[in-house]
């Protein structure tokens, strides 16, 4: 008899593990009880059985009590500023912006995008060392010409002193401004109309940066 499925495609509890282990031992036959080893397998696989099921309902506890956290701690983003990966920024007069470069580049360059792609503003950032850097970006265009508030996206292009291009990745300070769930998922809804995971977040801010 095995102790996690049955007959049929599915699988079965300690209840019904134990049903059917007695069950057996009643219509046994007296004259060739079952076999020492067997009975003693047996008693253990129930014995393991009923151990994964008390340890499956631990853990159902405790991922219930986890996301409760996350649900609460998430709630008091609220209203701050968090860093997160991605190209998404908002400009609300300005726009404050962060990348990272594994080597010394020759050359980069910033293109700021409207939300239907177009590019707005063309920025030559020169020479940059290797590591992080920011750059704030004034909201106007290439003209001089203010922008209205509201969603862009930036793309980075670097090369080194030999022209070969230099991979550079992106980071965005952000305004929490609602949570969402989703397949149990405690997501934070920024003012750049993006949505990230709790564990996408790198720094929180108090306030404006």
């Amino acid at each position: 008899m095995n102790a996690v499925t049955g007959t049929g495609t599915g699988t079965i509890g300690k209840d019904e593990f134990l049903r059917l282990f007695t069950t057996q031992l009643k219509y046994q036959n007296p004259l060739k009880p079952m076999d020492s080893t067997a009975f003693t397998s047996q008693l253990a696989q129930f014995s393991s059985l009923e151990q994964l099921v008390n340890i499956g309902d631990k853990l159902g506890s405790i991922l219930s009590y986890q996301g409760s956290l996350n649900n609460a701690f998430a709630t008091n983003l609220m209203g701050k500023m968090v860093k997160t990966e991605g190209n998404h920024v908002h400009l609300n007069g300005s726009a404050a912006i962060s990348y990272e470069v594994s080597q010394n580049v020759e050359k980069m360059t910033l293109n700021i995008n409207s939300s239907s792609g177009d590019v707005v503003r063309t920025i030559d950032l020169g020479k940059q060392p290797a590591g992080g850097g920011k750059y704030t970006w004034d909201g106007t265009d290439n003209n001089g010409n203010p922008l209205p508030d509201g969603p862009y996206t930036m793309e980075f292009t670097a090369a080194d002193a030999k022209g070969n291009s230099v991979p550079v990745s992106t980071e965005t300070l952000s305004m929490v401004t609602g949570i969402s769930f989703k397949d149990g998922i405690t997501y934070l809804v920024l003012d750049n109309d993006t949505r990230v995971s709790l564990g996408k977040i790198k720094e929180i801010w108090k306030g404006g940066v």
